[in-house]
């Protein structure tokens, strides 16, 4: 049985679903993070396998392009010993008129386990989560302006592993904030971790002024908003989500919001450096802080598979 309220857990608070970091808990986020802890040292094995997900179907539909992100759910289905398949979207029935449902009717009918979707319209999954047998779990890979729950999970993963308890942290999120899912899943995440100081930087146009109710601090300056931190998450300027003159040029905005090396000075002298990819360098990052000790992009991606190894796993051993 499903939540009424929450239609990602179960009547016993169980992840069969993850839809959104809203919502999701902080025993379910700690669940998640720790199970993945489990998975990292499976990348270093000679044969990269596990049996979790051994004769479940892990069906990737991607409705908007993402190579990074499909990749890493596919490695981690595949080190999960389940049986991939990854839809072709611009071939599919959608494409020719078949609505949504429909497509996710037929696909059940071939016995899928698990559905990884990403769509460009905020609720989509939801939508399919709520339409869904019970035996069937649905995977947020992004939807839409509205949540990106993985990308905030291995964030918040990364950030525990280089600093430890987040409890006493400040963490500043730079950049296009206004059409950003990954900020709005990290601000869930942090604040539902406890995370004392969350700040989001960026130009008027592209930092909505009411992030008070989700628990973020505005700062239109660079410099007030990453004195101190401990963690910069930079992201990536969404142009193709952008409609009308947000900003002068990319130019411009690197100008006064670009992570550099002299301005990362502002920041404690321990701060690590985040991005979610792929990295628009000498927009909002310059390559010498990218490349450098502080960035630890890198580490996010190695850790992306592990935690998206967790989710899968965790949503298809609970039942609806």
């Amino acid at each position: 049985m499903i939540t009424r309220g929450n239609p990602q857990l179960n009547r016993n608070g169980e992840l069969i679903h993850l839809l959104s970091t809203e919502g999701l808990g902080k025993a379910n986020i700690n669940h998640i993070l720790d199970t993945a802890t489990n998975f990292v040292s499976v990348s270093d094995r000679d044969v990269k396998k596990v049996p979790l997900l051994r004769g479940k179907s892990v069906f990737n539909l991607f409705f908007e392009n993402s190579t990074r992100t499909r990749t890493t759910f596919d490695i981690a289905a595949t080190r999960l010993s389940a049986d991939v398949v990854n839809l072709d979207i611009a071939r599919s029935s959608t494409s020719k008129g078949e609505s949504l449902l429909d497509t996710i009717d037929n696909l059940t009918a071939m016995a899928a386990d698990v559905f990884v979707m990403r769509h460009s319209e905020s609720g989509a999954p939801y939508l399919v989560a709520q339409h869904v047998p019970k035996h069937v779990h649905v995977i947020n890979a992004g939807d839409g302006r509205h949540a990106h729950p993985t990308q905030a999970l291995l964030d918040m993963y990364t950030i525990r592993h280089f600093k430890g308890d987040i409890h006493n942290l400040s963490v500043a999120i730079v950049g296009d904030v206004l059409h950003s899912r990954v900020a709005r899943s990290n601000i869930h995440a942090l604040t539902t971790l406890g995370c004392p100081d969350v700040r989001v930087v960026g130009p008027r146009t592209l930092v909505p002024s009411d992030m008070a109710h989700m628990g973020a601090r505005v700062c239109h300056t660079l410099e007030e908003g990453i004195r101190d931190a401990d963690v910069v998450i930079a992201l990536r300027l969404q142009n193709e989500r952008m409609s009308g003159a947000l900003l002068p040029s990319s130019q411009e905005y690197f100008k006064h919001f670009g992570l550099t090396t002299e301005r990362m000075k502002w920041a404690k002298s321990d701060a690590i450096v985040m991005h979610p990819g792929p990295i628009n360098r000498g927009v909002e990052i310059d390559s010498a802080v990218a490349d450098g000790p502080q960035a630890v992009i890198l580490s996010q991606v190695t850790f992306g598979i592990a935690v998206r190894m967790a989710v899968m796993s965790i949503v298809a051993g609970n039942e609806g």
